[in-house]
């Protein structure tokens, strides 16, 4: 249903997958809520290759049906979105879990001049049986908290499955996600590009359907964690890394100068071995977090950073180079003194503590040397690639 003597101001995207049970309720529902409120409107089903009879159901009642090939909640969404005539676009589930009667106040608040509206089932209402329980005391509160704590998001219900947002807005958070991530994907980057984010509460009624669900809570909710995690290279790589490196450091540099005592323990040559190791991983993973950062800007999957501008700036390849290469040789001229120090002992046995002090500080010059080197040589590659880009678009 739709309007012709008004410019379209809402359309309602629907993704759909066998919906046949739900599809009509739905459809009905959102057109019914065009109508008494005098909404210059459409509803939109994006089709995912439903064989029950959904397409004939949607034509039949005046949906535009948008036909996705490619497979996957994240792809029905965006190509529905993408074909949407509205200003405003509103996306909810087929299953009828959602009131789609009532959508005023995500209406209200996108003319308002907010760029996304979430909805709060929380503050709104969850019916008996409407969520596992398991995913309302764990899963939804641990990944809405991971994403407030990542990425400063002000949304209280990170993966509520209705929510609307402008057409403007949508085309400036470029989703690329094909699968369920594409709800978290869009709350991030709305975040990350500084749009207003607002919730209005909302009530998730049972699944109308007889069928199984398509979601997965436990595979779900990793998609979804793993997404933030991979997203977010702060939090993934360069907290701990800088965490574990600062660790072996300290720890390293006390065992160096003589064994910790606690106790009757004593912690000696073996335990600086285990420090070495810990800076070595640590700066290797501050290292990907840089990688990830330029990798998602690359790819369109986060807003550019303004420190990476800086980190092209002072770290170059030549710079990596003279880094690396100092490092190869402090390595080096370790190596040799404590094989000077062996000879002085006939190359007999020699004693661990006091030869390990030597050793293991040189091997971790010679490991963080060759690791300077070869991610110098990829963040330059990259580096290249980003400015490559930035030129071809007259910038």
């Amino acid at each position: 249903m739709t309007s012709t003597d008004r410019p379209i101001e809402l359309s309602v995207v629907l993704p759909c997958l066998n919906e046949a049970e739900t599809l009509e309720t739905c459809i009905r529902k959102a057109q019914g809520f065009l109508a008494d409120n005098d909404v210059a409107g459409e509803v939109i089903v994006a089709d995912n290759g439903s064989t029950d009879g959904s397409i004939d159901i949607a034509s039949s009642l005046g949906a535009r049906v948008v036909h996705v090939s490619s497979r996957g909640y994240g792809s029905a969404l965006y190509h529905g979105s993408r074909a949407a005539a509205g200003r405003y676009i509103v996306m909810a589930d087929a299953d009828d879990s959602y009131d789609l009667s009532n959508l005023m106040p995500f209406l209200e608040k996108l003319r308002a001049g907010y760029d996304l509206v979430m909805g709060n089932r929380f503050a709104g209402g969850i019916a008996p049986g409407a969520m596992p329980v398991l995913n309302r005391l764990l899963g939804n509160p641990v990944l809405t908290w991971v994403g407030r704590l990542f990425f400063r998001c002000p949304a209280k219900d990170f993966h509520c499955g209705i929510r609307g947002f402008s057409a403007e807005a949508f085309a400036r958070m470029d989703l690329r996600t094909t699968g369920m991530e594409y709800a978290s994907e869009m709350v991030v980057k709305a975040t990350l590009n500084g749009m207003r984010i607002c919730e209005v509460p909302t009530t998730l009624r049972p699944d109308g359907r007889s069928r199984r669900p398509h979601l997965r809570p436990w595979r779900d909710g990793w998609r979804h964690l793993r997404f933030m995690l991979l997203y977010s290279p702060r939090w993934l790589f360069l907290y701990p890394g800088l965490m574990l490196m600062a660790l072996g450091l300290i720890l390293g540099g006390w065992l160096m100068a003589t064994p910790i005592r606690v106790g009757q323990l004593v912690f000696d040559i073996h335990s600086l071995i285990y420090t070495a190791a810990m800076v070595s991983i640590g700066f290797q993973a501050v290292t990907f977090a840089a990688l990830a950062a330029i990798y998602a800007t690359q790819e369109g999957l986060a807003p550019p950073v303004a420190s990476l501008e800086k980190l092209f700036r002072y770290l170059t390849l030549e710079g990596a180079l003279a880094v690396g290469v100092l490092l190869l040789a402090g390595g080096i001229a370790g190596t040799i003194a404590a094989v000077l120090q062996w000879r002085t002992r006939g190359f007999g046995p020699l004693d661990a503590s006091q030869i390990g002090r030597m050793v293991v500080p040189s091997v971790l010059a010679l490991m963080l040397g060759c690791q300077v080197i070869f991610n110098g040589f990829f963040l330059s590659v990259l580096g290249l690639g980003v400015r490559r880009v930035r030129d071809d678009s007259g910038e």
